[in-house]
């Protein structure tokens, strides 16, 4: 059996709730910059905005002044947000129902 070091293999290994909030995010960021691993500018992301819901809230300039973050890792993040988002909405709505 491998043992992952990177926070994918973490994920398939595990599955997605051993993660952290910053193993999960730096999965989206991908890739680092030269001396700064993606899991390192995910832990800066959430220390500036202190967790998940602080990030959904902001304007995505605010995520480029982040070193290793450019617009492709930005609308990933987005992206990701807004499917949160449809389904907290979704299921708010069943719900109701």
């Amino acid at each position: 059996m491998k043992t992952w070091t990177h926070p994918g293999g973490k994920l398939r290994e595990h599955g997605a709730e051993s993660l952290t909030d910053a193993e999960l995010l730096s999965i989206l960021i991908s890739t680092g910059t030269k001396g700064k691993s993606a899991e390192k500018i995910a832990e800066e992301i959430l220390d500036k905005f202190g967790s998940f819901k602080g990030m959904a809230n902001q304007p995505l300039e605010k995520f480029l002044e982040f070193k290793g973050l450019g617009d492709v890792k930005i609308i990933r993040i987005a992206a990701a947000f807004e499917i949160a988002r449809r389904i907290v909405n979704q299921v708010l709505k069943e719900k109701d129902e």
